[in-house]
């Protein structure tokens, strides 16, 4: 199977580019129609909640929606689907970070939880536990 980089999926999500946007489309409707699935990892749906909320400074609403369609598309295989699919349910209810989420669903899945962590908010949700200086 063929992993997709990051990079990919933005122009897919945000059509910022024409030309490379159009490549992708392309590339999603041959694999449709000869059945190619292409592999989306974990650290990918990871940089990619990042690049839509930095750098694209889409809220956070709309990136839970945009990457749970995505995820969606039979030409995708996403990598640790269940606990990427149970995160995106998790954030739907609740405003933690959606990176520190991943990661602790992706640490839960593996049965290493809790994630310890110095960050105040994610140490509020049942998934971490702070550490304390």
């Amino acid at each position: 199977m063929t992993a997709l980089d990051t990079n990919v999926l933005v122009r897919f999500l945000t059509a910022d580019d024409p030309v490379q946007s159009e490549a992708v489309r392309r590339l999603f409707k041959t694999a449709e129609a000869d059945r190619i699935v292409y592999r989306v990892t974990a650290p990918v749906v990871l940089e990619l909640f990042w690049v839509l909320e930095s750098a694209y400074g889409l809220p956070r609403a709309r990136i839970i929606e945009a990457v749970s369609g995505l995820l969606s598309l039979p030409v995708l295989a996403c990598e640790r689907a269940e606990a990427v699919s149970g995160m995106l349910e998790d954030a739907r209810r609740n405003s933690h970070d959606l990176s520190a989420l991943l990661i602790g669903w992706l640490a839960s899945e593996a049965g290493d939880t809790p994630v310890l962590t110095f960050d105040k908010r994610a140490g509020r949700h049942p998934l971490f536990k702070p550490l304390r200086t």
